[in-house]
C-alpha cells in the first residue's frame, strides 16, 4: 500500500470544513497535522485558512497566535484577522489591524472596507470619523460597488446620520434590493416609522417589489403607528407571494403587528398557521399575549413551547451528529413571559422559569435578571427579589428601578429611599448607571405608600437642581398622589392648578379623584370627576369613582344618575377580580362567584369565618356595598367579595400554616382589609394580598400597611 501524504491543497479544504461545522477540536487536530507535516509557516493559504477556522470556531487567542507567527501576510490574511476580530467584538483591535495593514503597504480589498465600515457603526463618534475616511478612500479608489455603498448606508444609519444614508441612496444609480432594505430597516430600527413607510413607497414606485427583509422591516412601522389597514394590505401581499408566506421572520412581524393593534385573534391565527415555527415567532406570540393582558394564555403557550409539542415536529437544527434537536427558549422568551408571572402572581411558575434561566445560562443576562427582580417583587417575595438583585454581576437603571418600585409596593418606603441613595452614591463613585425619570417615579410612589410626605416633597423640589431631571406630568401626578393619600387634598389641588400649561394633567386629576374617594370628599370629587369625564368620556374609572363617592355619602340618586350616564355612553365597569395560584393553575374569582367547582364550600367557609370574626369584634363595614339595599343583604354581599373567596380557597386547599398569596385587579375595600387581618389571626396564616396599588402583608391581625393605603 502506498502512503500518500496530504499537501497544502488538502489542508485548506479540511480546515474549511472544520470552520463550517464550527468544530474546534477537529480543527485543532488538523492544525497539529499541519505543524507535523511542516506546512504551518510555509503556506500562506494554509495559515489563512487556520485564521478563518479559529475565528469561526470561537478561539480568538489562537487566531492572534497563528496570525502573529505568519511569515507572509497577504490581503486574504488581513481579511481573515479583521473578520475574526469583528466577529468576537474586538472592535478597537479590528480598527488597529486595518491601520497596520495599510502601514505594511497591503491595499485593502472591498471585503476589508465592508468589515471596517461595519465596525465603525458600533463605535460612536470615533467610528464616524474613521468611517468617513473609509468612505473617502473608497471614492478615491473608485471602489463604489453596491456591497460597499450598502455597508456605508448601514454605518451612517447606526450612527444616527440618516441624512448621509439617504444621500448615498439617492446618488447611487445602481441601487438594488439590499440598498432599499438597508435604508428602510435603518429608519425602522431608529423608530422613524413614517420615513420607513415613505421609502417603501419610493421603492415600489421604482418597480422593486418587497422581499422578506422589506416586509419584516416595515411591519413594525404598521405596529407602532397602529396602521392596521396597511398591515392587512401587507399581509395580503405576503399571502399572494407563496415564498414570503413561508418566511418565519415575516410571520413573527405579522404576529407582532396584529397584537400591537389589539387584534390578538388575528395574531394567534398567523401563529397557528405558520408551519415552521422558529424561536422568533414563539417570542412574538408570547409578547403579544402579555401586551394584551392574556397572561394565562401566555403561560400555557410557554409551557407548550418548553414541552416542545410543536417544535420537535417542525423547528429543528442539525447537531454535529446529524441528530435533530429543538430550539430552546432564549433571553427574549423569558423577558416576554416573566411579566405574565408577575401580573398573575404566579410564583411557582416564576421560580420554574428562574431555574430554567440558571440551567441555560440566561440568568446573568441583565434584562432577564431585571425581569426576575420585578417578578419576585410583584409576587410578594421581596427577599428573593433583593437576592437576585444582589447576585447580578451587572445592573442597569431598570434593575435599580424595579427593586425600588418593589420596596415601595410593599410599603417599605425608607428602604426604597436607602436604595435610591445607594444608587446616587455609586454614581458619585464613577458608576455609569444614573437615576432617570422612572427612578424618581418609583421613589415618589414609595414615599406615597409609606406616608413619607416631607421626604417626597423635598426630593421633588430638588430633583432638577441636584439630579438634572426636569419634572414631567407623571412626576406631578405622583406628587398629587403623595399629598392626596395623606389627606392633604387642598394642597394637592393647588399642585394640579400650578402645573405648567403645556403639561398633561389627566394623571394628576385621576390621582386626586382617587384621594377624594378614599377621604370621602364629595364636593371636590364631584368637580374633578366632571372635569375628567369631559376630557375622557370613555374611561370607566372616572364614572365608577364618582358613583362610589356618592354612594359612600348615601347620595343614591346621584349615584344612579352617574351609572345611567355611564350606560348611555356605552362605558362598562371593569369587574373586580381576584386570583390565587394553586398547583399548575391560576384560579380566578369574581364577587359572588358561583361558577368555581368549590363555590358552595367557599361561601360556606366565609359564612363560618364571618361568625368567628364577629366574636373577635368584627363589624361588617356595609358602607363598602355601593347599593341601596338592606343591611342584611349588604353583609351577605360582603362575604362574597372576590378577595375573600380567593383567601377561602387558599385555606381549603393548602396545608395549615402555608402562606396564602392573593392578587386583586382593583383597590381592596375597607371591609375586606379588616376581614383579612382577622382571618390571618384566626387561621394562624400569613396572607399576602396585592391590590392594584400595593401589597398588604397580614399576620396575626396586623397589616404591614398600618391601615394606610
Amino acid at each position: 500500500m502506498v502512503d500518500i501524504l496530504p499537501n497544502n491543497f488538502v489542508f485548506p479544504a479540511i480546515l474549511k470544513a472544520a470552520a463550517d461545522l464550527q468544530d474546534l477540536n477537529f480543527g485543532k487536530q488538523i492544525h497539529a497535522h499541519v505543524v507535523k507535516f511542516g506546512y504551518g509557516s510555509n503556506s500562506s493559504t494554509v495559515d489563512n485558512t487556520l485564521v478563518n477556522m479559529y475565528g469561526k470556531c470561537g478561539d480568538i487567542r489562537d487566531v492572534r497566535n497563528v496570525f502573529d507567527n505568519m511569515s507572509e501576510r497577504d490581503q486574504v490574511s488581513w481579511n481573515s484577522i479583521i473578520s475574526a476580530l469583528c466577529r468576537h467584538d474586538e472592535l478597537e483591535d479590528a480598527l488597529g489591524a486595518f491601520l497596520l495593514m495599510q502601514a505594511e503597504n497591503v491595499e485593502p480589498s472591498s471585503f476589508n472596507l465592508v468589515s471596517i465600515v461595519s465596525v465603525c457603526g458600533d463605535l460612536g463618534v470615533n467610528g464616524l470619523r474613521l468611517g468617513k475616511q473609509v468612505h473617502a478612500y473608497s471614492l478615491r479608489k473608485g471602489d463604489v460597488t453596491a456591497y460597499i455603498i450598502n455597508a456605508l448606508m448601514s454605518m451612517y444609519a447606526k450612527l444616527g446620520k440618516l441624512d448621509y444614508a439617504q444621500s448615498l441612496l439617492y446618488s447611487y444609480k445602481d441601487r438594488d434590493m439590499v440598498s432599499w432594505n438597508t435604508i428602510i430597516s435603518s429608519f425602522s430600527h431608529n423608530d422613524r416609522f413614517v420615513e420607513a413607510l415613505r421609502f417603501l413607497k419610493f421603492m415600489v414606485n421604482e418597480g422593486v417589489m418587497p422581499d422578506g427583509v422589506t416586509v419584516a422591516s416595515v411591519l413594525p412601522a404598521c405596529s407602532h403607528l397602529e396602521l392596521l389597514n396597511l398591515g392587512k394590505e401587507i399581509h395580503a401581499y405576503v399571502i399572494r407571494n407563496n415564498e414570503l408566506s413561508k418566511n418565519s421572520f415575516v410571520a413573527s412581524a405579522l404576529v407582532d403587528m396584529y397584537c400591537n393593534c389589539k387584534k390578538i385573534t388575528s395574531g394567534v391565527q398567523v401563529f397557528v398557521n405558520t408551519k415552521v415555527k422558529k424561536i422568533a415567532i414563539w417570542n412574538a406570540m408570547l409578547a403579544g399575549y402579555a401586551l394584551n393582558g392574556c397572561f394565562d394564555e401566555a403561560l400555557k403557550l410557554f409551557i407548550e413551547m418548553l414541552e416542545l409539542r410543536e417544535m420537535q415536529r417542525c423547528d429543528v437544527n442539525e447537531n454535529q451528529n446529524g441528530r435533530r434537536k429543538p430550539h430552546k427558549a432564549n433571553s427574549i422568551t423569558l423577558m416576554a413571559i416573566l411579566p405574565g408571572c408577575a401580573s398573575l402572581s404566579a410564583l411557582a411558575k416564576g421560580k420554574e422559569i428562574h431555574a430554567y434561566a440558571i440551567k441555560n445560562n440566561l440568568a446573568l443576562d441583565v434584562a432577564v435578571g431585571s425581569a426576575l427582580v420585578d417578578m419576585y417583587g410583584k409576587c410578594g417575595c421581596l427577599t428573593l427579589s433583593k437576592r437576585v438583585f444582589d447576585h447580578m454581576p451587572k445592573k442597569n437603571v431598570i434593575t435599580w428601578n424595579v427593586l425600588i418600585m418593589a420596596y415601595g409596593m410593599h410599603g417599605q418606603g425608607e428602604e426604597a429611599f436607602s436604595l435610591f441613595k445607594k444608587l446616587v452614591a455609586e454614581v458619585s463613585q464613577g458608576s455609569e448607571v444614573k437615576p432617570n425619570k422612572v427612578t424618581f417615579i418609583a421613589v415618589f410612589a414609595a414615599c406615597s405608600h409609606s406616608r413619607l410626605v416631607d421626604e417626597g416633597l423635598d426630593l421633588f423640589y430638588r430633583m432638577e437642581d441636584d439630579y438634572g431631571i426636569n419634572p414631567t406630568s407623571d412626576h406631578y401626578a405622583c406628587l398629587v398622589d403623595l399629598l392626596g393619600r395623606a389627606g392633604k387634598l387642598d394642597a394637592a389641588y393647588e399642585i394640579v392648578n400650578s402645573m405648567p400649561a403645556e403639561y398633561d394633567k389627566l394623571g394628576a386629576w385621576s390621582s386626586l379623584l382617587g384621594a377624594c374617594h378614599v377621604h370621602k370628599n364629595v364636593k371636590l370629587g364631584e368637580i374633578i370627576a366632571r372635569k375628567l369625564i369631559q376630557l375622557e368620556p370613555h374611561i370607566d374609572s372616572h364614572y365608577v369613582l364618582l358613583s362610589n363617592i356618592y354612594s359612600s355619602a348615601g347620595l343614591w340618586e346621584k349615584a344612579m344618575e352617574v351609572r345611567k350616564s355611564m350606560k348611555q355612553m356605552g362605558v362598562r365597569k371593569e369587574p373586580g377580580c381576584s386570583w390565587i395560584e394553586f398547583g399548575d393553575k391560576v384560579h380566578k374569582f369574581r364577587a359572588g362567584d358561583t361558577f368555581h367547582p368549590q363555590s358552595e364550600q367557599l361561601h360556606g367557609l366565609m359564612e363560618d369565618l364571618s361568625i368567628r370574626m364577629k366574636k373577635e369584634g368584627y363589624v361588617p363595614d356595609t358602607s363598602c356595598v355601593l347599593h341601596n339595599i338592606g343591611e342584611e343583604e349588604k353583609e351577605s354581599l360582603l362575604c362574597g367579595h372576590s378577595e375573600k373567596l380567593a383567601i377561602a380557597f387558599g385555606i381549603l386547599n393548602t396545608p395549615p400554616g402555608r402562606t396564602i398569596r392573593v392578587t386583586k385587579n382593583l383597590r381592596v375595600c375597607n371591609d375586606c382589609h379588616t376581614a383579612a387581618k382577622l382571618i390571618s389571626k384566626i387561621e394562624k396564616r400569613d396572607i399576602i394580598l396585592r391590590d392594584v396599588r400595593r401589597f398588604h402583608h397580614f399576620n396575626d391581625g396586623i397589616c404591614s400597611c398600618g391601615d394606610y393605603w
